[in-house]
């Protein structure tokens, strides 16, 4: 078995026009099952092993029934930096944000268990204390994913919507921007995501996940990028206090994102 993590995976001129207009893309055999299972198994084996959360998932908030969350895994695995650092990834998603190098932001595994409830809506980068729009998600299925299993669902276009952007995962932001999504007459697409499909989305674009009704895990692996000159802001809310303490410690505000945690993956003066 050969894996070669950092190849290429070339965009056509019509993916890119589309990224800009939704604000997400699903692409079609970005890894196969051997790079799957390669890396997979050891993303699995430590979000079980490193997770914390013990609660029934009856007795757990909307937000916890969701999925098992663990962050950050390319620190405690040599295999998972292989894979977090590919520049096959990187590479697209500097692609997508037209920047010319990308840092880390953070990694994160999804574990939606069997029975777990739905991912309410909302728009990542409310939690997170950065300049401008050019942050981008990796959302990497480590198994197909059908529709009972609780695919990514994205309303296409709403990246630019600012209705919403001071709502985090909760209760009240699957209601509220839900019905102003549909309200507004914004593109659903929920569809299943095949072996190997990967999508990426814009830090403001919009997105919720369903329940998993099946009787196996539903393993996800996402990487958060940003554009390599990103810059810290003042907080606006306490989940960007918190994001600033965690994954930049002792930036500045209105300097470029640049710590040990936040490594130059593409672009710039990568090595």
């Amino acid at each position: 078995m050969t894996i070669d993590i950092d190849r290429p995976y070339p965009l056509s001129e019509r993916q890119l026009a589309e990224f800009r207009r939704d604000g997400f893309i699903k692409l079609k055999d970005v890894f196969n099952a051997d790079e799957l299972r390669h890396y997979g198994e050891e993303i699995t084996r430590l979000t079980i092993a490193l997770n914390t959360q013990t609660l029934p998932l009856e007795q757990r908030s909307t937000y916890d029934r969701a999925f098992l969350q663990v962050m950050n895994l390319w620190e405690e695995s040599a295999r998972v930096r292989e894979f977090v650092f590919g520049q096959r990834l990187a590479g697209l998603a500097a692609a997508l944000l037209q920047v010319d190098g990308v840092r880390l932001y953070h990694d994160q595994s999804l574990y939606k268990e069997p029975g777990g409830g739905i991912t309410p809506t909302h728009a990542d980068q409310y939690y997170w204390p950065v300049a401008t729009d050019r942050t981008i998600t990796a959302w990497v299925p480590l198994q197909a994913v059908p529709q009972e299993m609780g695919p990514l669902v994205f309303f296409a276009g709403s990246q630019a919507v600012e209705f919403g952007r001071d709502l985090g995962i909760s209760d009240e932001s699957e209601r509220a921007i839900t019905a102003h999504m549909e309200a507004q007459g914004f593109r659903v697409i929920d569809e299943p995501f095949e072996l190997g499909e990967v999508s990426f989305h814009l830090g403001w674009t919009f997105h919720r996940a369903g329940p998993n009704r099946s009787d196996q895990a539903r393993s996800v692996m996402t990487v958060i990028y940003m554009d390599a000159d990103m810059i810290l802001k003042a907080p606006s809310n306490a989940m960007q206090q918190a994001d600033w303490a965690r994954w930049c410690p002792d930036v500045a505000v209105g300097t470029v994102i640049d710590t040990p945690w936040n490594p130059l993956l593409f672009g710039g003066s990568y090595a």
